[in-house]
């Protein structure tokens, strides 16, 4: 399980003495960070993280307002709107308390950029634009047709024949 910690093996150790898995001194983090490494974990400030009353109840707020983000996003999905972006907001707020939810935005951006890289690929790209000129000329002959058989009359009022 990763602590946070770049030692092997490093277990922190409560106040009362029993082990926890978690990384205990928020230097491990900073070690972490500046090595190039991801900071997992709470980003709390350190007075919050403290106090584990208040701890508990920055994260209640914490994923209160990303879900009330993500479910915004959610109902932009087929509203007018950036719902996908406000998806990945959501996602970005969770991010800063919870591991699980860094975990899965760091798959969603590994997933986007293969998927950018995928798309930029000249072979690809020329596919692309050929099913588009495909579906467009069989778009543009199927409206001759239509405008051919029934003229500028809306398809709602055109009378059986």
């Amino acid at each position: 399980m990763d602590t946070g910690s770049s030692e092997a093996g490093e277990v922190a150790v409560a106040a009362d003495g029993t082990k926890s898995e978690t990384a205990g001194a928020p230097g491990d983090q900073t070690d972490a960070k500046a090595a190039g490494g991801a900071v997992r974990g709470s980003r709390a400030p350190e007075f919050v993280k403290t106090r584990r009353m208040l701890h508990l109840s920055w994260q209640v707020g914490v994923f209160i307002l990303g879900l009330a983000v993500v479910v915004a996003g959610v109902i932009m999905l087929p509203l007018p709107g950036p719902g996908w972006v406000v998806i990945f907001c959501g996602m970005a707020i969770w991010a800063t308390e919870f591991v699980w939810a860094q975990l899965v935005l760091r798959w969603t951006k590994r997933k986007v950029t293969e998927a950018a890289q995928r798309a930029l690929d000249p072979e690809v790209r020329r596919r692309n634009i050929i099913l588009t000129a495909i579906g467009l000329v069989i778009m543009g002959v199927l409206g001759g047709i239509y405008l051919w058989k029934f003229g500028f009359e809306m398809p709602w009022n055109v009378k059986d024949q």
